[in-house]
């Protein structure tokens, strides 16, 4: 028997919403590590309030069209708990002036540039209207973050060093942004499916730098690094300054959502 195309949708965001999860999950050891040294030092918050901040946006969307969108209410629902856990640790251990901008930032992005946005939306906008809308600000949200990549992509190539793009994380993300693309895509619906193969396309360039890459000589990193992002999870690479009997620390924080 058959299988329609919204069985196969179900299927294909059902493993979105798995993959997703641990995606979700991956930036727990950073905040174990926050939590025993009682500091954030390293570390930023940005990427954990934009991935809230995608999130709220997801889920508004997922509402507003109502039909087969229970998948993205799910991981994005989630999405809204882990990251809100994350922003507070983070604002507890973070140094007074960091608080005070991660406050700033999260009031501005995510209290009134959401509110700002659900009310325009709401008031200015209705039925289908307001669905494009909203779809081409989450859409355009998404595409601004899956270009992250290609920093880290031209410091692979100018280092020669894939210390800090693991082959497994960028394999499993490109897995994510491939279900949620052949999600949208048997849904019709191209605001989930467009950002997604950019995702699969940075995320195929990045597994060929890494075969390319991984014997190579690399010529040595100083800077700490911002990097990547997947299928709206924005990742963050630092590498500290303080050398333990074991040498130099690098540290990856990852922060996620669809």
């Amino acid at each position: 028997m058959a299988i329609n195309h919204e069985t196969w949708a179900f299927i294909f965001g059902l493993l979105g919403n798995v993959i997703s999860f641990m995606v979700f999950l991956a930036p727990l050891p950073t905040f174990y590590q926050i939590y025993k040294k009682k500091s954030t030092d390293g570390f930023q918050s940005l990427p954990y309030i934009v991935a809230l901040f995608s999130s709220m946006l997801w889920i508004y969307y997922a509402l507003v069209k109502k039909d087969a969108s229970l998948l993205l209410i799910t991981i994005n629902s989630f999405g809204c708990v882990i990251e809100t856990i994350y922003l507070a640790i983070f604002l507890i251990y973070a140094p007074s002036k960091t608080r005070l901008w991660t406050i700033k930032l999260l009031l501005m992005l995510n209290v009134f540039g959401f509110g700002a946005m659900l009310l325009s939306t709401l008031y200015l906008t209705t039925g289908s209207k307001r669905l494009s809308v909203i779809g081409w600000i989450c859409l355009v949200l998404n595409i601004s973050v899956f270009a992250a990549p290609l920093c880290i992509m031209k410091r692979v190539i100018k280092t020669k060093s894939v210390e800090f793009m693991p082959f497994s994380l960028s394999f499993f993300l490109t897995i994510n942004a491939v279900m949620w693309f052949f999600y949208g895509l048997l849904l019709k619906d191209y605001y989930i499916a467009l950002p997604n193969t950019l995702g699969f396309l940075f995320g195929i360039i990045q597994m060929v730098l890494y075969l390319i890459y991984r014997n190579a000589k690399p010529q040595g990193l100083e800077e700490p690094t911002k990097v990547q992002e997947l299928n709206g999870h924005i990742i963050d690479v630092v590498k500290p300054n303080h050398v333990t009997k074991n040498g130099p620390v690098p540290v990856i924080e990852t922060a996620s959502n669809v």
